[in-house]
């Protein structure tokens, strides 16, 4: 087998931006990283690290003077970070080390964009070996037929509690985690000194202290418009089930009676209006806002006290503000405490219908041994899915890290749950920052899980 190279007619792209299969180059056993869009190419990982993230997607290329493999295997995910990358890459040249007679390609785009090029490869037959997927669409694509059965891997009885009840949640054991990414408040410690408002642990105190604020030109609390106000709300609803042991049995009432999950998400609703109405979001700029991107550029300016993302963006933060002093902390959403919200996620999942399945199911096997795993998940400032635990080295996440243990972990997208919670409390949070009502976005709830009729 015969790869293409770069000397051959230029490939085809999708209408969403993203080379596709056919026209895909493939890294060899010492390859180099190339980035498509706004960098022409990197042959080092300093030209990596300083425009990967203005290109839209990343693709390791092929180094042209080594011999063909005799297996190409092609890796489709969303972490597009510059330090997520530079690892990834490093994890597939361990594999390929091992592996002399396969290459491996990663591509990567953000976020939503991601899903929507990974829907139309795999409903035209065009998937990759590997993908990465989430709570909604690992649902979607398991009842489609697109995920091969992992549940004969052999790194599968390493991996904790909390991560095995997700993985097996379905029956069937469809992905296997990387990480176990948490969200939290990031505090701007300065600021809050400069006034004397301490980190607040619950609901209350986060409320008096952007008080304290409100009367400065900037919402207190920076936001994005996609996980921002969703997981606080999640935190806010659903996390007394989780703190009080009844998280399962209520999940399986959820499923099966869907209006009981709509009223039980309205005190998160109802959190996030109060948020909006007392100005301490700005509705409009946050439905503007996009995640891990301008609500750092906005936190990092050091005007607002508070922003509500994930604990992965710190890595990003001591890019942009090398001299900010911020911590990261549980959500405080209890009257009584906080809550950690985490997921089980980086999720990957192997095409059922790969040509190469076999030496897919390999590479993703080397994929969640210990050490790729703590390579990985430290690269988020996330924690390990496996039973051997691990602090991230990011001293500004150690807060949410202290908090975190399994069985009062808030999990924002659980496996289950039978209906796609993830997109669903985003779009609810949209209307609401559009001026919904609690009462309207119930209705949205109820409906779109008649709808999904899980």
């Amino acid at each position: 087998m015969t790869p293409r190279s770069e000397r051959e007619a230029p490939p085809s792209t999708h209408a969403d931006g993203v080379r596709s299969r056919t026209g895909r180059p493939y890294l060899s056993r010492r390859s180099f990283l190339a980035l498509v869009g706004t960098c022409a190419a990197a042959a080092a990982s300093p030209s990596l690290l300083s425009c990967a993230d203005k290109s839209k997607n990343i693709i390791v290329m092929e180094s042209p003077d080594k011999q063909a493999a005799d297996t190409m295997l092609t890796f489709f995910g969303f972490k597009y970070e510059p330090l997520n990358v530079t690892v990834i890459e490093d994890i597939l040249h361990g594999f390929m080390d091992e592996h002399p007679g396969v290459n491996v390609s990663y591509e990567s785009l953000k976020s939503r964009p991601y899903f929507e090029a990974l829907d139309k490869r795999l409903a035209t037959g065009n998937g990759d070996d590997v993908f990465m997927v989430d709570h909604d669409a690992n649902l979607a694509y398991s009842q489609a037929g697109y995920l091969a059965d992992l549940s004969l891997l052999p790194t599968i009885g390493t991996f904790k509690g909390i991560a095995r009840d997700q993985m097996f949640a379905g029956g069937s054991l469809t992905y296997v985690p990387t990480s176990i990414s948490a969200f939290g408040l990031y505090c701007n410690l300065d600021l809050l000194a400069e006034r004397g408002v301490a980190v607040p642990q619950t609901y209350p105190e986060l409320l008096a202290a952007c008080a304290a604020f409100a009367d400065a030109d900037v919402a207190p609390i920076v936001c994005n418009n996609d996980i921002s106000l969703k997981t606080f709300a999640i935190a806010r609803a659903l996390g007394p089930l989780y703190r009080s042991g009844t998280a399962a049995d209520a999940i399986e009432g959820f499923n099966e009676r869907p209006e009981e999950l709509a009223r039980a998400l309205a005190p998160g609703f109802e959190a996030v209006k109060e948020l909006v109405s007392r100005g301490f979001v700005d509705a409009a700029t946050a439905l503007e806002t996009k995640k891990t991107s301008d609500d750092l550029e906005q936190f990092a300016a050091g005007k607002a006290p508070f922003m509500l993302t994930g604990a992965w963006a710190s890595v990003r933060m001591h890019e942009l503000a090398p001299s900010l002093a911020y911590e990261v902390h549980p959500y405080p959403a209890f009257d009584d405490g906080h809550a950690l919200v985490v997921n089980v996620d980086t999720r990957v999942s192997v095409n059922s219908n790969s040509p190469q399945r076999d030496v897919a199911m390999e590479f993703v096997t080397y994929l969640t041994s210990q050490d790729a795993i703590e390579r990985f998940a430290n690269s988020q400032c996330s924690f390990s899915p496996l039973d051997k635990a691990f602090m991230p080295d990011d001293q500004a996440v150690r807060p949410v890290a202290a908090c975190f243990e399994e069985d009062e972990a808030v999990i924002g997208s659980d496996d289950r749950l039978l209906y796609p919670i993830w997109d669903l409390t985003r779009q609810c949070v949209v209307s609401l920052l559009e001026g919904a009502s609690v009462q309207e976005v119930e209705d949205m709830v109820r409906a779109a899980m008649e709808g999904a009729g899980a």
